[in-house]
């Protein structure tokens, strides 16, 4: 993600360049405490109360890792940026956390499989999106859930992936998919955004 309201293509960003200042976004550091508070409380209703094993994919500098870890759940945190992962390493210093570098379309966790599959800006960004929803669905164990987190950015030349879309893409992979704005809660952003931005919480 970039400064301002529309994030850049992930095609012409160099994320490790990007991750010295990636927290400065009130969303993306979470420094202010509203904002911390308004994104651990939606996460706590979009996770299992119990604890689980959660795979956040494209988890930057591992802010959502660490409120995932502070209610409870085990993290493993996947970016493509080591400077990325270097930093949500260090923000998660002896939590229950591991981060890995690898790609978010194939994340290398092996045989390992998760309760939560947890992704935030990311979706919008694959040139497949339907074969990489199917890859991240069989990472789940039974029972699991996909989190995601996306939206649309920009007026002129728009970014990102609608809604409807979404759902329409996950309809024959999941069961249950419930759709969650967030555009109108100006205390997850810092800030009145007028675009379009949810969760999606689907069970396969």
């Amino acid at each position: 993600m970039t400064n301002g309201e529309q994030p850049l293509s992930s095609a012409y960003t160099d994320w490790d360049a990007a991750a010295p200042t990636f927290d400065d976004e009130p969303d993306h550091g979470l420094r202010d405490p509203e904002v911390r508070r308004a994104w651990a409380d939606r996460l706590a209703s979009w996770l299992p109360a119990r604890a689980g094993d959660v795979l956040d994919v494209g988890c930057g500098t591992g802010s959502l890792s660490l409120l995932a870890a502070e209610q409870g759940h085990r993290v493993t945190g996947v970016d493509l940026s080591p400077a990325m992962v270097e930093r949500a390493r260090a923000k998660l210093a002896g939590r229950d956390a591991v981060f890995l570098v690898g790609d978010a379309a194939a994340p290398p966790v092996g045989e390992d499989r998760f309760d939560v599959v947890l992704v935030r800006h990311v979706l919008w960004t694959q040139a497949d999106p339907a074969r990489v929803l199917r890859h991240w669905v069989g990472l789940l164990r039974p029972g699991g859930r996909l989190v995601l987190v996306e939206g649309v950015w920009g007026t002129v030349s728009p970014v990102g992936i609608p809604a409807d879309r979404l759902t329409g893409l996950l309809a024959p992979l999941t069961g249950d998919a419930r759709v969650e704005r967030l555009s109108d809660d100006a205390r997850l952003w810092g800030r009145t955004v007028t675009d379009e931005r949810y969760a999606v919480v689907a069970v396969p």
